[in-house]
């Protein structure tokens, strides 16, 4: 039984080949691979080059469906939650962002490499007290001195912060109010970033704290697309949506691991594949799956039409992190003891999926955008 197989025929012929070439890419050369750089915390250089030499460090640009698009980034979860989120938010907040908002300079300068993952970027908004309420509480600020800005102030949970050539780094500016975004090249006098380490999920994605002490950048480092908070939401809407691809991934590699394990594990003598408790819970993982994936091919087809809203990725999000929590937690249970240990797999998985359900707006706030969106009511405060 492949659920993928019901939604994936409705790719064309390319974009299912693409597709293909993707999956063979992550089950052959990437899921395996990973463990031991997920075990150690470490960034995998090997296997980014691996995603970068398949075209992976532009998938956002490529010609196709918005469905080719959304289960390329299930097929590269279902390998590895950590290294998906490293083309994910790449693509998502980086490439994408300099494609759609930034100057024609800056996309000539950086998008041909951003393209091979030859370079990256951090995607740097979140602030160590400001998560949820960043768009009223931002305290990072920048100031116009002749030529130059100046930016100060801190930020935290920045993907692959410690690695990049440069943060896309929004900032406030005191005396309008006024929320822009900065390109801030690594190595300029005052950028200083520190990884964040000891973390149970994401373990390959290198998040850091980053401090700004009056970094100088020349004006033309300013994104004029990425002007007040609206900008910022629309982004973070497509990546909400793109969050819940990489959930379903996650029930799928879930699904993968407990079924192979229930074929070969014995206890009492029999197969742990003919216990009915067990059939029980791979039933519900699979349904889990299932619904995810029905629900994103309907995200994927107003992302089309251009009708996506900010509730319908919050819906999204959230529902499909939940119900790959679920997933994890019968799967981490199905495998007994073995469910504790990486080498199994779905102990990988399962802290994995917990940061999941966090990130890229938490479950909660999510909900809220929901409630909202249904209720007219605002339940944030």
């Amino acid at each position: 039984m492949d659920l993928m197989t019901d939604i994936s025929a409705q790719l064309s012929q390319s974009d299912s080949a693409r597709l293909a070439q993707v999956r063979e890419l992550a089950q052959g050369k990437i899921r395996r691979q990973s463990i031991d750089y997920w075990n150690r915390e470490d960034f995998a250089p090997a296997l980014v080059a691996e995603l970068g030499a398949a075209g992976l460090g532009a998938v956002q640009l490529e010609d196709c469906s918005h469905l080719a698009r959304g289960l390329i980034h299930a097929e590269l979860a279902r390998a590895d939650i950590s290294l998906s989120s490293v083309v994910g938010i790449h693509n998502e907040l980086v490439l994408g962002m300099i494609h759609e908002l930034g100057s024609e300079a800056q996309r000539e300068m950086w998008l041909p490499r951003l393209g091979k993952l030859e370079a990256f970027g951090a995607f740097a908004m979140t602030e160590p007290e400001h998560g949820s309420d960043i768009a009223g509480g931002m305290s990072t600020r920048v100031r116009r001195e002749g030529g130059e800005y100046i930016l100060s102030g801190r930020k935290r949970w920045i993907g692959m912060g410690t690695i990049a050539d440069f943060a896309l780094v929004w900032a406030r500016e005191p005396e309008s109010g006024a929320i822009g975004a900065y390109l801030v090249e690594s190595d300029r006098p005052g950028f200083h970033a520190s990884k964040i380490g000891n973390k149970i999920g994401l373990r390959i994605m290198q998040n850091a704290d980053i401090e700004l002490d009056d970094v100088r950048i020349p004006v033309e480092n300013k994104l004029p697309g990425a002007t007040g908070f609206a900008a910022a939401n629309h982004l973070l809407m497509q990546s909400r949506a793109w969050v819940g691809w990489q959930a379903a991934g996650a029930m799928l590699a879930t699904l993968d691991v407990c079924t192979a394990y229930a074929a070969s594990r014995e206890q009492f003598g029999k197969p742990l594949a003919s216990f009915q408790l067990i059939q029980q819970a791979l039933a519900e993982i699979a349904g889990n799956a299932s619904a995810c994936l029905a629900m994103m091919g309907n995200i994927a087809h107003k992302q089309e039409a251009g009708e996506l809203t900010m509730a319908d990725a919050a819906l999204a999000k959230s529902t499909a992190t939940r119900l790959a929590r679920d997933a994890a937690a019968k799967g981490r249970a199905l495998l007994g003891g073995n469910g504790v240990s990486s080498e199994y797999e779905m102990a990988k998985i399962f802290c994995d999926v917990e940061i999941l359900h966090t990130y890229e707006g938490t479950y909660e706030i999510n909900s809220l955008i929901v409630g909202r969106a249904l209720t007219g009511t605002g339940a944030f405060v």
